[in-house]
């Protein structure tokens, strides 16, 4: 029998222990190949009822379908949806975490809170755009107005009696707010809630005056007539309300906002997984059935390659960066 050294024994030993340690590159390609091969969670940044939360129950029901596993719907609302994104931003890039984000999110936010946990760009991968939004004025009905021009001159004559909410301090909604009060010269006081649906709520009981919403949040309470829409802040009218008038038609020329939805995932997401995400998602939003529930939601379906995600992402940071300096606006 051949004499064995300890030193010999020890390296065989560690070699083995090594080994059997770090995955090999064939069993990661396996790994990659087999996604995926249990639940999906997408983080939805917000509370229940809001648009993020209504397009990311509809994508995840679409996804769940076309990769055979159950994609379910986590909201964690909170801090204009940071806390939901760090919560992402800090998972395992593997594909079994995804976030459901949006332009107030992604773009508005990094200007706006300075000590962030997370960056919009280093801290994820986009994966693919989900849909555009138009947005909507919305006011109470006991309003005595019928039209934005009508309630700017109500404003003004009736000085600090119009508050107006907000999905949170720093939102897309609660800018687009301050940008009618700044345009107009109206004293509009702004009043922030923890997300669009408790805002909706006390728009509704005639707690606040008017909102700026996006229009699937706030449709079926414009079709119960418990709020009514005066105009639209998108560039273009909407399909569901083509006889609303945009914020540029009334004369408000700068006066153009709407909202993106996009996938993100962890940064650091293997390629055969970001390609078969894209991919998937490219099928959800080639779907009749899911573009016709959409658009009645006020909803345009629009997939995108991860690249022009990216490409969009870094125009509204830009772009936001620069409104959101001229109105003196941060929340540290």
């Amino acid at each position: 029998m051949p004499f064995v050294s300890r030193r010999n024994i020890f390296f065989t030993l560690a070699k083995a222990s090594l080994a059997l340690a770090i995955p090999s590159a064939t069993s990661v390609a396996w790994a990659q190949d087999d996604y995926p091969n249990k639940p999906i969670t997408l983080v939805v940044p917000f509370v229940a009822g809001g648009t993020t939360d209504i397009l990311g129950r509809i994508v995840a029901d679409g996804l769940g379908k076309r990769l055979g596993r159950p994609v379910i719907v986590d909201n964690r609302g909170g801090a204009g949806g940071n806390i939901g994104a760090a919560f992402v931003a800090k998972a395992k890039p593997d594909g079994y975490t995804l976030l459901m984000g949006y332009n107030g999110t992604n773009a508005i936010n990094p200007s706006l809170y300075r000590k962030l946990s997370w960056d919009p760009i280093q801290s994820f991968d986009p994966v693919s755009l989900v849909a555009r939004v138009n947005n909507v004025v919305v006011i109470n009905p006991k309003l005595p107005v019928n039209t934005l021009p009508e309630l700017v001159t109500y404003a003004k004559a009736n000085p600090g009696k119009i508050n107006f909410g907000s999905a949170g301090a720093g939102s897309i909604f609660h800018l687009a707010g301050e940008m009618l009060a700044q345009q107009t010269g109206s004293n509009l006081t702004h009043v922030p809630y923890k997300g669009a649906a408790p805002a909706l709520t006390d728009l509704m009981a005639g707690q606040v005056q008017m909102m700026v919403s996006t229009i699937p949040t706030a449709l079926p309470f414009i079709k119960a007539n418990q709020l009514k829409a005066i105009a639209v802040t998108g560039a273009q009218r909407s399909s569901v309300f083509p006889q609303l008038p945009t914020a540029a038609e009334t004369g408000l020329k700068g006066m153009v906002v709407d909202s993106w939805f996009g996938i993100f995932a962890p940064k650091g997401l293997p390629e055969p997984i970001l390609s078969k995400l894209n991919k998937a998602m490219h099928d959800v939003l080639a779907d009749p059935a899911l573009v016709k529930v959409m658009k009645e939601q006020g909803a345009e379906p629009h997939g995108s390659t991860p690249a022009e995600l990216a490409a969009l992402l870094a125009t509204d940071l830009k772009s936001w960066r620069e409104v959101i300096a001229k109105a003196k606006v941060t929340l540290d």
